[in-house]
């Protein structure tokens, strides 16, 4: 299977260009740069890891990416407090990643069989 086949793959894109799309103007290059990287090491991890020839090669990428999902949450907390991030939109964020986070689980217990 390609992953750009894979709803989980085309939903962390989605969630990459949300990101991007709406922190353009925050002057915040530090915040900025650190909570784009997370979101995009999610769907990049994801397509590595569908790269690889190995079930175990796949499933160490996609808990890379699992691992980004959480670190996106974090960040997207503080985003919230600090006024950088709507609520709303941080809350879906949080929601899409969480979304996210359960499809790989359930890609990796696949592997795992």
């Amino acid at each position: 299977m390609k992953f750009e086949d894979m709803d989980v793959w085309k939903l962390a894109a989605k969630l990459s260009v949300s990101v991007y799309c709406e922190l353009s103007d925050l002057k915040d290059y530090g915040f900025k740069d650190q909570i784009t990287r997370s979101v995009l090491s999610v769907s990049s991890n994801i397509a590595e890891g569908f790269g690889r020839s190995t079930d175990k090669d796949k499933r160490n990428f996609l808990n890379y990416a699992k691992g980004s999902c959480a670190e996106l949450r974090s960040q997207t907390y503080i985003g919230i407090k600090i006024g950088y991030i709507a609520k709303d939109v941080g809350n879906l964020w949080i929601v899409e990643s969480n979304k996210i986070s359960a499809m790989l689980t359930g890609l990796m217990q696949y592997l795992d069989k």
